[in-house]
């Protein structure tokens, strides 16, 4: 199997040496075989070193007796053999300039011997005879490089594109993985199995053929399967689901076939499957028909996994962010029959997953890390990384020795709110009413019991947006109660009123707070069971096509009664919140400006400006 990166001393031993017979093969061939043609040509020129003379000359040492032996070519061109002046044999040769019907008897009259023979090989005229064979050759060779393409072999479309896991450079542990307990818990039987399965099969239990690690992009799956493979000390394989899927119908059957016959091969060992959704969703759902080439790669997958020829001691572990997509069949015991959770981290786990990214870069005393792990609530490990990256390259760009907590705050919000756009200029008049509009958002957060704290406030055009007010919640949320959520939509309606209350109309820049607190409403109705006029009822089906994957209708499963009745109860949730943030923001005018104008002179406010500039106390923050 050549595509895989077996990493033996067979496969190694000639790659630093000076000369790679595998990839020169055909290099080396070609020098041989014009070595031994250029030797054929050399020997089988006999008239090499022979002197030219004339014919008439040649005739006057016939006349003389000086030619000895006669070697006619072709009735063309003459080898003779003569006496020197100095009584020493030579070679010499000629061409026949015409034909002589008495030159054979006078020769004979002479007694010179006389034989007849075919010239020596001509290189010019043995190149043109084999050009066309040449020609083919080459043919040949550029249809072969061609059809190898990335395969790495000729004909290769059926071998799989696994790559194995090189063991020999830095291993990712267990210990690398900050957080994520309990997938790390379940990934460790996996490894004990493999080092010790004894302990398991001594009892009569049986390993998990396959392990599917589900969760959100950015969690860390792929992760979690490198730290199994650096935990567990065997062969690791791993390929992602798009490999499998080629334009030629067969292909991905050919090489799921091809990646287990080479875990058996290398068993105990682990195939990992990235983004196993790729081809693994529900059969005959899809726009291409029941028998597409997605469909037979899978079914192939299915067959390997549990099938009359399955052995022990291949693994597979597949990662995904969408189970809901996948096929049944590939959900069952016997096939992938455990499935782990990754969820996003918590704030310990932001905390230790802080920890282990900024070792690699120089830290100010000022950073506290407990502190940015709690101003981060929702981020994935991913997104950790990639803060901590860009605090660095903040600190770069500035020429600074260390990074400090001014960077680590400035690529947060980069992360959340967008890159601030500073070159953009805008125009007085809608510079101020973004002001307003941001500080309607802004000011209700502290009027409000269920909201979170605001973490700050700009006027600064960031992404897609002219202003932005960014709150973050104090602890880790995982559900909403119907107080939170209708505080969400009198925030969210902030700017709306606060542009009607100092301009006396709105902007389109209203579009998606509408959006937002329209949703909200909506889903408290008809998914939340959070209208006490209809009732905890769910309504409206998804219609999901499979292949797709995205939701892109709503099956209207009710009666057109109750969709008045939701339209009457979205609408009394809208303007009753509504009527909240312009009430508040009524009352509260006087702070309303002073707010929008240190907005406009500062044009970016965090929550301790807000609290100092309205004179509200400093916030208490909670230990988790």
């Amino acid at each position: 199997m050549s595509d895989f990166n077996n990493n033996n001393g067979d496969d190694n031993r000639n790659q630093n040496g000076p000369f790679d017979f595998r990839k020169n093969r055909l290099a080396f061939f070609l020098f041989l075989g014009a070595s031994l043609f250029l030797v054929y040509l050399w020997f089988s020129n006999d008239s090499s070193s022979a002197r030219g003379i004339s014919y008439s000359e040649f005739l006057r040492m016939v006349d003389s007796g000086d030619v000895l032996r006669v070697e006619i070519l072709d009735n063309q061109l003459i080898s003779a053999q003569i006496r020197s002046p100095t009584n020493m044999l030579e070679r010499v040769t000629l061409q026949i300039p015409y034909y002589d019907d008495a030159l054979i008897p006078k020769l004979l009259e002479k007694q010179v011997e006389v034989v007849g023979g075919s010239r020596p090989p001509n290189i010019l005229s043995i190149l043109l005879d084999f050009l066309p064979l040449i020609f083919l050759v080459f043919l040949f060779i550029i249809m072969y490089r061609q059809v190898q393409g990335s395969t790495g072999r000729a004909f290769g479309f059926g071998k799989s594109r696994a790559k194995r896991v090189d063991d020999k450079g830095k291993r990712v542990l267990f210990s690398d993985v900050a957080g994520q307990l309990e997938p790390k818990f379940e990934l460790q039987e996996v490894v004990e199995f493999l080092k010790n399965p004894e302990k398991f099969t001594s009892i009569g239990a049986k390993i998990p053929k396959g392990v599917l690690l589900v969760g959100m992009p950015g969690t860390g799956k792929t992760l979690l399967a490198k730290a199994v493979a650096g935990e567990a000390g065997v062969p690791f394989f791993h390929m992602s689901g798009s490999d499998f899927v080629e334009m030629f119908v067969g292909v991905g059957a050919s090489r799921v076939r091809d990646l287990f016959e080479t875990g058996r091969r290398n068993a105990p060992c682990i195939l990992f499957i990235d983004e196993i959704d790729a081809v693994g969703r529900t059969r005959g759902a899809g726009y291409g028909g029941g028998h597409d080439e997605r469909e037979q790669t899978l079914n192939q997958l299915l067959v390997e996994m549990d099938g009359f020829d399955t052995k022990d001691g291949v693994i597979v572990i597949a990662a995904t962010n969408r189970p809901d997509v996948l096929d049944p069949a590939l959900l069952r015991p016997g096939r992938f029959d455990r499935q782990v959770e990754v969820s996003l981290p918590d704030v310990k786990e932001r905390e230790e997953i802080l920890k282990i990214h900024s070792k690699k870069i120089k830290l100010a005393p000022d950073v506290e890390l407990d502190r940015l792990a709690r101003a981060t609530p929702g981020f994935s490990g991913a997104d950790l990384a990639n803060m901590v990256n860009e605090a660095a390259l903040f600190a770069g760009r500035r020429g600074k020795a260390l990074v400090d907590m001014k960077d680590f705050e400035e690529a947060r919000d980069k992360i959340i709110m967008g890159v601030a756009r500073h070159s953009r200029v805008m125009p007085p008049k809608e510079r101020q009413l973004t002001a307003y509009h941001e500080s309607g958002h802004a000011l209700l957060h502290y009027y409000l019991e269920n909201a979170d704290p605001i973490h700050k406030v700009t006027i600064i055009p960031r992404g897609r947006s002219l202003g932005m007010a960014t709150s973050l919640p104090e602890t880790d949320r995982y559900s909403h109660n119907k107080g939170y959520l209708e505080d969400r939509i009198v925030i969210t309606y902030g700017g709306f009123a606060a542009e009607e209350l100092i301009f006396g109309e709105t902007s389109s820049g209203v579009q998606q707070d509408l959006k937002q607190a329209t949703n909200i409403a909506r889903k408290m109705v008809t998914e939340w069971g959070m209208s006490p006029i209809l009732g905890p009822q769910a309504l409206g089906a998804e219609d999901e096509p499979i292949f797709l994957g995205k939701e892109i209708a709503t099956h209207k499963d009710y009666s057109e009664e109750t969709a008045r009745m939701i339209d009457q109860e979205v609408k009394a949730i809208l303007e009753r919140n509504l009527n909240r943030a312009r009430s508040i923001l009524r009352e509260h005018r006087d702070q309303l400006d002073l707010l929008a104008k240190a907005l406009l002179e500062r044009e970016t406010l965090d929550d301790d400006d807000i609290r100092a500039l309205l004179g509200f106390a400093p916030r208490k923050v909670e230990e988790n």
